[in-house]
């Protein structure tokens, strides 16, 4: 994982301390299926089964360091996959922050409980079965919401569960095949958008996503 992360370094990706100690502390060969445990540091997305991917660690290099999420923050993750970029996302709001992390499928859900467990996040993270488009309103509003699924426009409900307070919203947005990451900053009742760059994801589906 040190050569993967020194590799980031070199290429740009990740750009500080903050963000290379929470990759650190997330060894991405936990997250994988066995199978495919020996490319766990080659930076490319890698298949978790259900059609599901576990992203590039420069795609999630690049989404944890313009999420800028601090230590005591509390983070809704939607797209969880097997849990690899929530536990780096726990590793920046440390343990006085909270990550409420929603995946739609049941069996990736209760893999990824399990690959934080091992990896020592179970008191940080918490994964939910649920349709991640709308969000999750019962425990908004949240500081951060990193969306790793792309959907066809920003969904309302995640900028409105957003803190009023500098709430920062990050979504692959597009067509099925392409997209570009928008960041979100909600302050009040105003909203910033703000592009940064090409990316491809796995489509969100539910009631805001496709269908």
């Amino acid at each position: 994982m040190a050569a993967l992360i020194g590799q980031l370094r070199a290429d740009g990706y990740v750009k500080t301390p903050e963000v290379a100690r929470a990759l650190a502390g997330a060894d991405r060969a936990g997250f994988l299926p066995a199978e495919a445990a020996g490319d766990a540091y080659v930076d490319a997305p890698l298949s978790i089964g259900h059609e599901q991917t576990i992203s590039a660690p420069h795609m999630v290099a690049i989404m944890v360091e313009a999420l800028e999420a601090r230590p005591g923050m509390k983070v809704l993750e939607v797209g969880g996959g097997s849990g690899w970029h929530a536990a780096v996302i726990a590793g920046l709001v440390g343990r006085r922050g909270r990550v409420v992390s929603l995946e739609r499928i049941a069996a990736l859900a209760e893999a990824a409980r399990a690959n934080l467990a091992r990896a020592g996040f179970a008191d940080r993270v918490r994964v939910v079965v649920a349709d991640g488009s709308v969000g999750f309103p019962g425990e908004a509003p949240f500081d951060r919401i990193s969306v790793a699924a792309a959907a066809p426009r920003v969904p309302p409900p995640l900028v409105e569960q957003l803190s009023p307070a500098g709430g920062r919203l990050l979504v692959p947005v597009g067509s099925r095949t392409y997209q570009e990451l928008v960041a979100v900053t909600r302050t009040g009742d105003a909203r910033r958008e703000q592009r940064l760059g090409g990316c491809v994801f796995v489509p969100l589906l539910g009631q805001e996503g496709f269908t």
